[in-house]
């Protein structure tokens, strides 16, 4: 098949559109929450995302209208946690990890079971993306981007050393709950590209893999944005073609460019 002729259909634009866009949103968060030793709150928010749509689906509700709500409180339930309560930062994202996976399974259970959509939104199915979906995509991760650029210094600041940020007039508390707010929303909008299941990857691979090679905080979120993107493509064209599970595709894909920028590293430091 032709390259163009793969991209006539009206549904292989819809997921490129869509997902392209939310994974250079993951890739650019990834790189913050990487940094911020906080890789696997995407892990965390992700099975409250779970909850989330159980919920809805047991509602007859649009999944996306109670996930997000649901997960940027949880998010800001994890800073509380670390923040006022003492405690460390894995242990409040496990609270909230397991606590979305018991409320989800109890949801699933009193509603009837685990039905089609349930499991469409655990393991992905970013070709089946609606037209609406593709606008909400385009707003929120438009939104997002333009965060992260109007706040950079400061989230640059945060990131690097949180008490010089401080004791430097940065509103830390406010962007922290910002970041958080942004990430609950963008890990809800990640499982229609990978599935929940599979969140995580999407905010943690890209960023790795442009740790390798990257020179800068600018330039790690710059790369692993053109990594993410480039497995995106990569990832819904072989899953088309060779009729894979998208997101499992695309994860791969991410892996396979961490394989290949540890072996770029490695060349790249050997002496002469």
């Amino acid at each position: 098949m032709e390259f163009f002729e793969f991209l006539s259909y009206g549904f292989i634009k819809r997921a490129l559109v869509a997902g392209s866009l939310i994974s250079v949103v993951c890739a650019v968060l990834g790189v913050v929450l990487v940094l911020r030793r906080l890789s696997m709150i995407g892990d965390g928010l992700s099975h409250m995302t779970f909850g989330g749509v159980a919920l809805a689906l047991a509602l007859n509700l649009y999944p996306l209208a109670v996930s997000i709500p649901l997960v940027a409180l949880s998010s800001l339930g994890i800073l509380r946690m670390t923040e006022r309560a003492g405690v460390f930062g894995d242990a409040a994202i496990g609270v909230v990890s397991s606590v979305g996976i018991a409320f989800g399974v109890l949801m699933a259970s009193m509603s009837g079971g685990f039905n089609v959509d349930l499991f469409s939104y655990l393991f992905g199915n970013i070709l089946s993306i609606s037209r609406v979906e593709v606008a909400i995509s385009a707003i929120i991760s438009a939104g997002v981007l333009a965060v992260i650029i109007v706040y950079y210094d400061e989230i640059f600041s945060i990131t690097f050393d949180e008490e010089f940020a401080r004791a430097s007039g940065v509103p830390v508390d406010r962007i922290n709950a910002l970041l958080m707010v942004l990430t609950a929303i963008t890990v809800v909008l990640t499982m229609k590209v990978v599935g929940i299941m599979l969140t995580s990857a999407l905010l943690i691979l890209p960023s790795v893999t442009a740790f390798q090679v990257a020179r800068g905080f600018r330039n790690a979120m710059i790369i692993a944005g053109l990594f993410s993107l480039l497995a995106l493509v990569t990832g819904v064209f072989a899953s088309f073609l060779l009729n894979l599970p998208a997101g499992a595709a695309i994860v791969m894909v991410n892996a396979f460019f961490l394989l290949l920028s540890f072996v770029v590293r490695h060349f790249m430091n050997r002496k002469p």
